[in-house]
């Protein structure tokens, strides 16, 4: 089996409405465990997100979950997913649910190097980059 690089995420207690949000924006299947299904004692964690995994039909992996108990959830703005190809009307489509009800920080526009691109921040603090390749001569 080959290697791949996937993010994985954290979130502080709405991973699955995060995840469920993504299936919206990218399609493909989603499968969450839950820490109560492994066995936890404590009720306020039993529906949280111990492990999720999203796979695209583009091909995108995208895994989170709920901060395990005992660590500090610190949410970074070190970190953007960026997303890139020349499937226009797929990326235009990726672009417009994540800005929906986040924040756009570059609009979607074509750039001095050719592309179109820009930057957001979707409804769950997460920095997304979008870039639409143009033909070039």
């Amino acid at each position: 089996m080959a290697s791949r690089l996937n993010p994985y995420l954290s979130f502080a207690g709405n991973a699955r409405e995060a995840m469920e949000f993504y299936q919206h924006v990218f399609g493909g299947d989603l499968a969450v465990s839950t820490f109560g299904e492994f066995g936890t004692d404590d009720p306020a964690l039993a529906d949280k997100i111990m492990h999720s995994m999203l796979e695209s039909p583009a091909g995108y992996t995208l895994m989170a979950s709920d901060t395990a108990p005992g660590m500090e959830h610190v949410p970074g703005n070190n970190v953007s997913i960026s997303i890139s190809g020349d499937d226009a009307d797929a990326l235009r489509g990726y672009w417009a649910r994540l800005a929906d009800g986040g924040m756009v920080t570059v609009p979607l526009d074509k750039q001095v190097w050719g592309d179109e691109f820009g930057m957001c921040v979707d409804r769950f603090g997460i920095g997304w980059l979008v870039n639409i390749g143009q033909p070039r001569d």
